[in-house]
């Protein structure tokens, strides 16, 4: 039976947490620890070696030393097109960004671009599988994690896709 541990940490966005299986990353985001936990269904168990190297890889991400995450990903919350449009952003290289077109181009999975902002909004794993790449095509589009669009802003800004502003100097 799967088993899951949870990790949390601060970031510069705001509290993050961490859902660790067996077989990987299947959850992360902003938020409670316990709707988390709700959401997945899983047994807890306390083993925080599981998720050390994911805690480890999200602080390198966040102190700008990581631009690519090797922590295993458990795609048990994801399948069907869905599952190929979150598998096609996961491949979106640090400091770029994608439109919402282009991701169901590359994806191939005849997703229209509305279809693939739902998608979006519904990914279990932020930042690793990094949804705040992918951008309208005229403007930033939504996000729903952190405290929104200026999570995203953030995100892109600290990976070089956007220039600060004032605000952020």
């Amino acid at each position: 039976m799967a088993t899951v541990v949870f990790a949390e940490l601060a970031t510069p966005v705001g509290r993050f947490v961490l859902a660790v299986t067996e077989d990987g990353l299947v959850a992360s985001g902003w938020g409670s620890r316990a709707r988390l936990s709700e959401r997945l269904g899983l047994p807890e168990v306390h083993d925080p070696a599981r998720a050390a190297s994911a805690v480890a890889e999200l602080d390198a991400y966040f102190a700008g030393e990581l631009r690519v995450f090797e922590t295993p990903v458990d795609w048990r919350l994801t399948s069907g097109s869905r599952r190929q449009v979150l598998t096609a952003l996961h491949r979106v290289p640090y400091g770029t960004a994608v439109t919402y077109g282009e991701l169901a181009g590359l994806s191939g999975s005849r997703v229209p671009a509305r279809g693939i902002g739902s998608i979006m909004g519904s990914n279990p794993i932020p930042i690793v599988v990094p949804c705040h790449r992918v951008v309208a095509g005229t403007g930033l589009g939504g996000f729903s994690g952190g405290e929104g669009v200026e999570t995203k802003r953030w995100l892109l800004t600290h990976e070089g896709y956007l220039q600060p502003t004032l605000l952020d100097l």
